[in-house]
């Protein structure tokens, strides 16, 4: 499993690309009203979470119920983890280098996303990544029902 995990994390680059434009999901719904495909579409959108929202927080865990669509059902889960593993790995090199984690939801995008130029892949289903400042992790939030 962590085999397998590793090798799409150096598949799929997660940001620090230098040159790569950021698009943003919400700003760029006119140009593909047609289709609606986030394939390939990238993010920096990210909340600020809030624990006394009641919102529900992904355990970025697949659940393929169907042989058939199993891989685009996978797609999200996969993509959660292997966002959450740069994110990780950013927070990580930041806390080396200055003994501690980012204070405020401010700080994070300041010195982790836009320092790194971090551009998340962007989510199926209208799920949101979030910056939980208390635990210093990066989740991700399922779409509110409608």
């Amino acid at each position: 499993m962590y085999r397998f995990l590793f090798a799409l994390v150096l598949m799929v680059p997660v940001g620090c690309a230098p040159g790569t434009p950021v698009i943003n999901a919400e700003a760029d719904e006119d140009e593909d009203e047609d289709n609606g495909s986030i394939i390939g579409k990238k993010t920096q959108d990210i909340g600020e979470f809030d624990p006394d929202a009641g919102r529900e927080v992904s355990d970025s865990k697949i659940r393929a119920t169907n042989p058939i669509t199993g891989p685009l059902e996978a797609m999200g889960p996969m993509m959660e983890k292997i966002s959450k593993l740069g994110i990780d790995q950013a927070l990580g090199f930041y806390y080396a280098s200055n003994g501690f984690y980012p204070k405020t939801y401010d700080d994070f995008m300041t010195h982790i996303i836009k320092a790194n130029n971090i551009q998340l892949p962007v989510l199926p289903a209208g799920a949101q990544y979030q910056y939980d400042v208390a635990n210093h992790k990066l989740v991700v939030v399922k779409a509110e029902d409608r």
